[in-house]
C-alpha cells in the first residue's frame, strides 16, 4: 500500500481529534465511547485506532493541542517591556478567548477535563500542566513588577497568579453555563484589583494632580 504523506497524516489526525472535541463537548468523557468518535469522524476504526489507542490518548493529545496554543497566546505577555501592560494584555487575550463562539467547544471538554482530573491522574496531569504554564508566565510577571517596584511585595506572586487564574477558571465555568456575561465590565473590575496591588509611587503616577 502506498504511504500517506505527513500533511494528509496530520489531516487525519486531527480530523479525529475534532470528533473526540465534538463528543467530549456533547455527551462528556464517561457518556463517550471510542465508537461514537469513530463515526462521527466518518472514519474506519481502524484508522481510528492507528492513530489513537485508547479515549485517554485523544484526551490528552487534546490537551496538548490546547497546551500548545496557548503557549502562543502567553508569548504576547513574555515580550514587553513593562510586566504590568504585558500582564493586562495576557489576561485580555484569555478575556477575548472567554467570548470566542469557535472556542465553545473547548470550554465545555476544558469544564469536563476538570471534572475528570478527579479520578484520572493521567488526566489530572495534563490539567495541572495546562494551569501551570500562564502560572509560572504571572508569577514572572508580578515578580518583575516588585522587582521594579511598580506593586506592593507583601503578597506573593504565586498568591496573586492563582488568584487570578481562579477568576478566570470561574469566568470559564459561567460561560460554559450559558450566563450573559458582560466580559469588558469584568476586565475593569480586574483591573482596579490590579490597581489595588500597585505601590503608592505608581498610583501617583498614574493620576494627574495627586501630589507625590
Amino acid at each position: 500500500m502506498p504511504k500517506i504523506s505527513e500533511q494528509r497524516r496530520e489531516s487525519r489526525r486531527q480530523q479525529i481529534l475534532e470528533a473526540a472535541l465534538a463528543c467530549f463537548s456533547d455527551n462528556g468523557f464517561h457518556q463517550t465511547g471510542m465508537a461514537d468518535i469513530v463515526k462521527r469522524s466518518g472514519l474506519s476504526q481502524g484508522a481510528v485506532y492507528l492513530y489513537f489507542e485508547s479515549k485517554e490518548d485523544l484526551i490528552e493529545a487534546l490537551a496538548d493541542d490546547r497546551h500548545r496554543r496557548e503557549a502562543v497566546l502567553n508569548s504576547v505577555a513574555q515580550g514587553a517591556r513593562d510586566p504590568l501592560e504585558g500582564l493586562k494584555a495576557l489576561l485580555r487575550v484569555y478575556a477575548d478567548w472567554l467570548t470566542d463562539p469557535s472556542g465553545d467547544r473547548r470550554r465545555r471538554v476544558g469544564v469536563h477535563g476538570w471534572a475528570e482530573a478527579l479520578r484520572s491522574r493521567r488526566v489530572h496531569a495534563r490539567v495541572v500542566e495546562g494551569i501551570d504554564m500562564p502560572r509560572t508566565i504571572i508569577v514572572a510577571l508580578v515578580e518583575r513588577a516588585q522587582h521594579e517596584r511598580l506593586l506592593r511585595n507583601d503578597i506573593g506572586a504565586d498568591a496573586i497568579a492563582r488568584t487570578l487564574i481562579a477568576l478566570f477558571q470561574g469566568f470559564v465555568l459561567q460561560v460554559v453555563w450559558g450566563e450573559d456575561i458582560d466580559v469588558d465590565a469584568c476586565m475593569r473590575a480586574v483591573d482596579g484589583m490590579l490597581d489595588g496591588l500597585r505601590t503608592a509611587k505608581t498610583n501617583n503616577k498614574a493620576r494627574p494632580g495627586v501630589k507625590r
